[in-house]
């Protein structure tokens, strides 16, 4: 018996059987849909799709929107840069052959093969899917593949997920969702080196070409089971890493304040049972990583507000599943007290280490950095 994700699956291969793509050619790896649009130009949005554009074949097109129109017109000008740079002989890899700007999440749907979308939060995304009239599935879907990478809380991924399915004017033809947050944070983004959290077991039909245009974008796509596990994942793994960057701030501080220098101290760490995710590449202390936020002012990178979402989430979570928690309210209380201090609203999460008044490291002049 042929399963629906089996028949999306065939239609975008039929639709694209006769591109003349270069790079997809003797690979078993499914056929790119021939049309995307992308829906979310923010801090984690605008390099994830710039690299999806960059890696697309000539070939393809790429339509986007965002509540933003300012930050629209830069992609499409980046895009312009990259072509003249490529006509110089300059290999930047200027992707897809078409770009245009969207008015709305239905003009993406109405424009694209796949749409994948990336916002702040549950409300955010409703918005995007479901208002009437603009909304993504205000217009026929029948064989589209939408992927959503926002963190937001399962619930609303499941509510839209339904809606998705249930939007096809074609029951022949319907159209799939998969939640697929990512891990990594702007630098992974810039570099292509997420992880993608996908919430579909790895049998799904749908799932090798899900992987193939997240591996675009990441090093990593992970099947987690089902819809919503993919957020899931992402909610428990952000508990993990807002509670460990926190921890890695205290524990700067007091070895810097007992002597130590910071970037022996990171390397003890590194060394040691210690060791974590944010002390070797975003280490909260100005200076010890060179490519962190923190060593530019803890500008860019994850803003503390936005942890302190993703920390409500996953604490509201564990409430609802009876997981018992010891650190959880301790650390959201943190992050909530610093994302309403404006000298550290905006800022990246890692920004908790001056929160903390941690000790300021030494330059070789004897100045603080």
């Amino acid at each position: 018996m042929v399963s629906n994700a089996d028949t999306v699956v065939q239609s975008l291969v039929e639709a694209n059987a006769n591109t003349n793509a270069p790079s997809e050619s003797n690979s078993s790896s499914p056929q790119l849909p021939k049309r995307f649009g992308w829906v979310g130009l923010g801090q984690m949005g605008y390099p994830m799709v710039t690299n999806l554009r960059r890696k697309l074949p000539r070939d393809r097109t790429l339509v986007v929107y965002d509540l933003d129109r300012g930050a629209c017109e830069r992609f499409v000008k980046d895009w312009e840069m990259d072509r003249e740079k490529e006509e110089t002989g300059a290999e930047v890899g200027t992707g897809v052959g078409e770009l245009r700007i969207m008015g709305s999440a239905k003009e993406v749907t109405e424009n694209s093969d796949c749409f994948i979308s990336i916002v702040p939060e549950g409300s955010h995304v409703k918005a995007v899917y479901l208002t009437p009239e603009t909304g993504a599935l205000a217009t026929n879907t029948a064989g589209k593949l939408f992927i959503d990478s926002s963190t937001i809380d399962t619930a609303s991924s499941l509510e839209v997920g339904s809606a998705v399915h249930a939007s096809s004017a074609d029951p022949s033809s319907p159209a799939l969702f998969f939640d697929a947050p990512v891990s990594g944070g702007t630098l992974g983004a810039s570099k292509a080196t997420l992880n993608f959290m996908v919430g579909s077991s790895p049998t799904n039909p749908a799932f090798p070409l899900v992987r193939s245009i997240c591996s675009l974008m990441g090093a990593s796509v992970q099947p987690i089971g089902g819809p919503s596990l993919g957020l899931a994942a992402k909610l428990s793994n952000n508990y993990l890493s807002g509670l460990s960057a926190l921890a890695t701030a205290e524990a700067m501080n007091l070895g810097m304040r007992l002597g130590i220098d910071p970037h022996v101290l990171k390397n003890v760490f590194e060394a040691s049972s210690g060791s974590n995710y944010t002390n070797s590449k975003y280490n909260p202390v100005p200076g010890v990583c060179p490519e962190a936020p923190s060593s530019h002012g803890y500008e860019g990178g994850f803003k503390t507000q936005l942890m302190k979402k993703d920390m409500t989430l996953a604490v509201k979570a564990a409430g609802e599943v009876g997981a018992r928690l010891i650190l959880g309210n301790v650390g959201l209380g943190a992050y909530s007290e610093a994302s309403e201090d404006p000298r550290f609203r905006d800022k990246d999460c890692r920004v908790m280490y001056r929160w903390l008044d941690g000790l300021e490291p030494r330059s070789k002049t004897g100045q603080s950095e």
